[in-house]
């Protein structure tokens, strides 16, 4: 396990964000506006080894975090590759959207994204198998990172 916290800067600041989360059951004006007006991010391509430390202490670099909420295996409930990293300030999520999407952190690249806001419950991920749905179904998943490939 690396702690390298190297920070790569990305020339891509996504302007709101592709990911959404598959209970929310607003139209696509209200995810709109609550994406605008977030101070949360979520982070993906984490290593199952990345700790609630290293994302604070990283994070930290571009503003005061409120919280750090990391994404579980449903069924082991241990760190499944994600995680939400809410701000007290949407500027300072700014910051960290243009200065880390791109990071490179224990040997993966992570990617930020604008996400609605974090509620209990979602920290839990979806796949058949506990973990990402994604990796289920990846043959080039980096299993010394977390991923578990394909099991279909």
């Amino acid at each position: 396990m690396s702690n390298d916290l190297t920070i790569q800067r990305s020339n891509s600041c996504p302007e709101l964000s592709e990911y959404q989360d598959q209970q929310f059951r607003g139209d696509n004006e209200e995810h709109e506006k609550l994406l605008m007006e977030s101070s949360t991010l979520y982070v993906e391509n984490l290593s199952i080894y990345t700790t609630e430390e290293q994302i604070f202490e990283l994070f930290s670099r571009c503003g005061d975090v409120k919280n750090v909420f990391m994404g579980l295996d449903n069924i082991k409930k241990t760190a499944c590759g994600f995680c939400f990293v809410e701000y007290h300030l949407r500027a300072d999520a700014e910051n960290a959207m243009r200065f880390l999407n791109g990071t490179l952190l224990d040997d993966r690249i992570i990617h930020t994204k604008w996400d609605i806001g974090f509620k209990e419950g979602r920290q839990y991920a979806h796949g058949r198998c506990g973990g990402q749905v994604r990796d289920e179904f990846r043959e080039d998943a980096n299993v010394g990172g977390g991923g578990f490939g394909s099991q279909a």
